[in-house]
């Protein structure tokens, strides 16, 4: 099958993923929620909905649709006001969704998620199955963030990391991520000669492509974190177009629009995925070279004897990342000790540290099972 032809993967689809960002459900000034820009593309949806095909939608737009309530001209870039924002504009997004899809006989559902819901396994597994639920009943689940009491993802994120992980967590068989331009391009798209990239194979062919930032004074996401969503889906297996939202039709019917990112290789396990990009990391093990042939090379377990630093402070069970001696992240891993107890441990074998302080310090430091390479 061509690359061209992994479109055809979203055209198919029995369950897919949309992602639409704040500046495309907003009006020309980025003041106030535009609603018929939000029927034409629930119109899109709402039809494939009712094709067989099983849909979730992945909205930004809650502190959009709250500036023009609250009195304001532009997104705020305080942290309180955000939230003021996103409290007032959620209803109203919502509302609007389902005023949408229930003129085609639908019913939505609203789902929204903090980081905790995607970096902690147990929120990570109850949040996969009450969307699994959602779409056995026939709902459309509207996912969002939950902008209201979230910090981190309203300071330095956006929709488009969400979208490609709530595409792995439904498993879902492609994943749509619109935007307010039309592909990606070799440079910025204003600017003369820029081409269109049709198609990116495995992240092979990025190395000559300018990737601007942020476009919009209304979203919070540039071309970089769509990029890399492509990226955390590909690596579920997951076949994954960018386009505009005037061109959701033409993406969803499998048509040669947009940026197709197409997956290469083995997909990597869920719990290797939930690892490498759900998880926050709450330290560092810096590895002498040795160390790092074995986990990278080998694909063994982290030992003491092949760690030389520790920074940050962790429990036990959380989530910390693998360095080189340069300080180069290599692998992530679930740590089996906490900060406190590492650094009496480093360089030494298990067998002695057992015969020192019992046999539970025979235990890795991190397992291989507990361990992704990235």
């Amino acid at each position: 099958m061509s690359a061209v032809d992994r479109r055809g993967d979203v055209a198919r689809a029995r369950r897919l993923v949309v992602k639409i960002g704040s500046s495309s459900l907003t009006d020309v000034g980025g003041g106030a929620l535009d609603e018929q820009r939000l029927i034409a593309l629930v119109d899109v949806l709402a039809k494939r909905r009712n094709a067989g095909h099983q849909v979730v939608l992945v909205s930004s737009g809650a502190i959009a649709a709250g500036i023009a309530p609250l009195g304001l001209t532009k997104r705020p870039w305080d942290l309180a006001t955000q939230q003021a924002a996103a409290s007032v504009g959620q209803g109203a997004l919502v509302a609007a969704y389902q005023r949408a899809f229930g003129a085609h006989g639908l019913t939505v559902g609203q789902v929204l998620l903090t980081a905790d819901d995607v970096t902690r396994r147990s929120h990570y597994t109850n949040a996969r199955r009450t969307l699994d639920r959602l779409l056995e009943l026939g709902i459309v689940p509207i996912v969002n963030e939950n902008d209201t009491v979230a910090t981190h993802e309203i300071r330095f994120g956006d929709n488009d990391r969400l979208a490609s992980l709530v595409a792995h967590l439904v498993h879902a068989d492609g994943l749509v991520l619109l935007t307010d331009v039309d592909a990606l391009y070799d440079g910025p798209p204003t600017k003369a000669g820029s081409k269109r990239v049709p198609t990116v194979i495995g992240g092979a062919g990025l190395d000559d492509v300018v990737i601007g930032g942020t476009g919009s004074s209304v979203g919070s996401g540039g071309m970089v974190t769509k990029v890399e969503a492509a990226s955390i889906a590909n690596a579920a297996g997951i076949t994954t177009v960018l386009t505009s939202a005037e061109q959701v039709e033409r993406a969803l019917a499998g048509e040669d629009v947009g940026t197709v990112f197409v997956p290469t290789g083995s997909k990597r396990t869920s719990r290797k995925l939930w690892l490498a990009h759900a998880t926050t990391p709450m330290g560092r093990l810096l590895l002498d070279p040795g160390a790092v042939r074995a986990v990278t090379e080998r694909r063994t377990s982290l030992l003491p004897a092949g760690i030389t630093g520790v920074e940050g402070t962790f429990s036990d069970g959380d989530p910390v990342d693998l360095c080189a001696p340069e300080g180069r992240v290599i692998g992530r891993g679930l740590v089996n000790y906490t900060s406190a107890e590492l650094p009496g441990m480093l360089g030494r074998s298990t067998r002695e540290l057992a015969k020192e302080l019992g046999p539970e310090y025979e235990r890795e430091v991190v397992h291989r099972d507990d361990l992704v390479i990235l």
